[in-house]
C-alpha cells in the first residue's frame, strides 16, 4: 500500500484497502474559511434540527476572504460564524487578518502526518505535503457526517505517480513546474486519482515548495495529492513545534516498496521554461512566450498559492533600487501573520513600499475580489493566485494570468508580461 491507502486503512479500522474500496473513516480535522463556514453553519442549523457537534476541537474556521468586510452583509456573515463558534465551543477560530486558511492551519501545527483532513475548499489536498490525507468535501457532507459523527466516506483512489527529475533552467521556480503539470495533464486528466509527486526534483524541495504540487491536485481533477514523507517532512513538523509545548504523537505512513500505480508519468524539469496560465482557465498553461508583451494593470503576490515568505523575498530582490512601473498596481499579500512578521523584520516591506508596492493584510488577497483587487472591464492582472476564471476577480471581460512570483515581479517592473529570464540578465 502507499501512504494514502495506509492512512485510509488505519482510520477505517482495516488492515488494508485497495483502489475502488469504499471506506468510512474517522476524521482528524475539518477546515472552513469564512465563506464555507457560513454555508455549513446554515446547513447544520436550518436542515439538521436538534443535531449536535461531536467534537468541536476538530473544527477550524479561518476568515481569509473577508479580512476587512466592506459591506454590512459581509460583516453580518462573519458575526454569525463568530456566534456559532462561541455557541458550540469552537476554539480554533482564526479571525480576519490571520492569513490564507491552509497556511494558517499548517503554521499553527494543527496538521501532523497520518491525519485525515477535510475542508470545504478545493485546495485541501495541500496537506499531502505533510504526510496527511487531505481532500475537499461539500458543505452538506461536512455538516451532516463531519460535524455530527467525525466521519467521512471515501472511495480509495487509484494512484498516478509523477516522477520529476533534472535541474530547472534559469528563472524557473517550483510554481512554474507545478503549473506546467496542470497544463500537461489537463483539467480532467486525473479525475478522482491520488497524485504522488516523486523523484529527485521533489526530494530536493523544502516542504513549503513541495506543498504547491498537492495544492494544485484539484486543478486536474485529483482527489488528493501527496509526497511520500521523508526526513524533511519530520524536520518541518518538529520545527513547527520548536516554540510550542511538546510535539503531539503522530504516525508516519510511507509507501511500501512494491506499490502499484495506475500510471507513471516522467517529467524532465530541465526542459520546462517559465510558465503562464492564460485566461480563461487554470489549465490553459503555456510557456511564457505566448503572453510576453501583454500590458498589465495589476500584479499580485498572494493567495493560497502565493504570498509565501520566499515569494516576498523574490519581489524584494527584484525591486531593490527599482520602482514598480507607473501603470501597474503591485499588491503584496502575506499568506499568514508569521510571514508578515518575518517580512517586516527582514525589511522586505520597506524595500517594496519604497518601490511603489501596496502591502495588504495577511489574507486570501484578491481571490474573488471580496476586499481588494477587483478588475475593471479592460484590465489585466498577473498573479500567483490559484484561479483565473472569468469574473472571479471583477469584470467577466477582465483577463487574469497566473504565474510564479518571479514572473509577477518582472512584469510589475516592465508594465507588461515579461520573461523573468530577461530580468535576471539585466
Amino acid at each position: 500500500m502507499n501512504m494514502v491507502e495506509k492512512i485510509l486503512a488505519r482510520k477505517s479500522g482495516q488492515k488494508s484497502v485497495a483502489p475502488g474500496d469504499v471506506v468510512l473513516t474517522d476524521i482528524d480535522l475539518m477546515l472552513m474559511h469564512d465563506l464555507s463556514a457560513n454555508f455549513v453553519m446554515k446547513v447544520f442549523e436550518n436542515e439538521m434540527e436538534g443535531a449536535s457537534i461531536a467534537d468541536a476541537s476538530k473544527l477550524v474556521f479561518a476568515f481569509d476572504h473577508n479580512f476587512a468586510p466592506a459591506t454590512r452583509e459581509a460583516a453580518e456573515a462573519l458575526a454569525a460564524v463568530r456566534r456559532f463558534a462561541a455557541k458550540h465551543n469552537v476554539k480554533n477560530l482564526f479571525d480576519s487578518g490571520c492569513g490564507s486558511i491552509h497556511h494558517v492551519v499548517m503554521e499553527a501545527g494543527l496538521v501532523t502526518p497520518g491525519m485525515i483532513v477535510i475542508g470545504c475548499d478545493s485546495h485541501s489536498p495541500i496537506y499531502g505535503a505533510l504526510g496527511a490525507f487531505g481532500t475537499g468535501v461539500g458543505n452538506n457532507s461536512m455538516a451532516a457526517l463531519g460535524f455530527t459523527q467525525n466521519k467521512g466516506w471515501f472511495k480509495v483512489p487509484e494512484t498516478v505517480k509523477i516522477h520529476f527529475h533534472g535541474t530547472p533552467m534559469k528563472a524557473v521556480q517550483p510554481r512554474d513546474i507545478s503549473q506546467f503539470l496542470v497544463g500537461k495533464l489537463g483539467e480532467d486528466g486525473a479525475i478522482y486519482k491520488a497524485l504522488e509527486y516523486a523523484g529527485p526534483y521533489i526530494e530536493s524541495l523544502d516542504v513549503n515548495d513541495r506543498a504547491l504540487f498537492p495544492l494544485q491536485a484539484i486543478d486536474v481533477g485529483g482527489k488528493c495529492g501527496f509526497v511520500n514523507p521523508d526526513e524533511k517532512t519530520l524536520r518541518y513538523v518538529r520545527e513547527l513545534f520548536a516554540n510550542k509545548p511538546g510535539v503531539p504523537q503522530f504516525e508516519l505512513f510511507q509507501n511500501d516498496a512494491d506499490g502499484r500505480y495506475a500510471d507513471i508519468i516522467d517529467i524532465d524539469v530541465s526542459r520546462i521554461e517559465p510558465q503562464v496560465a492564460c485566461p480563461p482557465t487554470v489549465g490553459n498553461v503555456h510557456p511564457i512566450d505566448v503572453a510576453v508583451g501583454t500590458p498589465i494593470n495589476v500584479a499580485e503576490a498572494g493567495g493560497s498559492t502565493g504570498g509565501r515568505l520566499s515569494d516576498i523575498r523574490t519581489l524584494a530582490r527584484c525591486f531593490a533600487h527599482r520602482r514598480v512601473h507607473p501603470g501597474v498596481r503591485l499588491q503584496v499579500v502575506p499568506a499568514s501573520r508569521d510571514i508578515y512578521l518575518a517580512a517586516l523584520k527582514e525589511g522586505l516591506f520597506e524595500t517594496l513600499h519604497v518601490a511603489g508596492a501596496n502591502i495588504f493584510p495577511p489574507s486570501a488577497g484578491s481571490n474573488q475580489a471580496f476586499n481588494m483587487g477587483a478588475l475593471a472591464e479592460d484590465e489585466v492582472m498577473i498573479s500567483t493566485q490559484a484561479r483565473n476564471f472569468p469574473g472571479r476577480n471583477g469584470h467577466p471581460k477582465a483577463r487574469h494570468f497566473l504565474a510564479s512570483a518571479l514572473t509577477v515581479a518582472a512584469s510589475a517592473l516592465t508594465g507588461k508580461i515579461t520573461d523573468p529570464r530577461t530580468l535576471e540578465e539585466r
